[in-house]
């Protein structure tokens, strides 16, 4: 579920549509979806309930979609931090992405935001999120704190 091809670091992106497109594009590219435009609209729908800005740079955007034929999560290290509504207001630089298929909706995409959300209120992961230099150090962070 975790791709290092779906791990880039250092990108420039000016805003949240930007981030989202970008995000899109990546997962079809990749082969995890078949519709950029069906997956962006996801992630703006989701995000439209409430901001996935969650503390201390770090958001979580995720999209559910028929279009999405296999869960994967997508990390962007971001070069500078954009504005995301997040809950203590600091732009977020760190963006940890979820697309799950509609099939898996309660189970899969339930399980991995619960994980990551408690992840995310640990400083010792999000110190060695923020300090990790490659894409290769991010995939083993992940995968040895998730399980997956």
């Amino acid at each position: 579920m975790i791709d290092e091809s779906l791990i880039k670091m250092d990108l420039t992106l000016e805003n949240r549509e930007a981030v989202f497109r970008y995000l899109s594009e990546l997962v079809v590219k990749e082969g995890y979806a078949k519709d950029a435009s069906d997956v962006s609209k996801a992630l703006k729908d989701r995000e439209a309930e409430g901001s996935t800005g969650m503390m201390d740079g770090f958001a979580i955007p995720h999209a559910k979609s028929n279009t999405i034929t296999k869960p994967c999560v997508a990390i962007l290290k971001l070069a500078a931090g954009i504005d995301w509504d997040s809950m203590d207001g600091k732009p977020a630089k760190s963006i940890v992405a979820l697309f799950i298929p509609e099939t898996e909706a309660g189970t899969t995409h339930l399980k991995l935001l619960s994980q990551l959300a408690r992840l995310l209120m640990k400083d010792d992961f999000k110190k060695a999120f923020e300090t990790a230099q490659t894409s290769g150090e991010l995939k083993e962070l992940l995968k040895d704190q998730l399980g997956v």
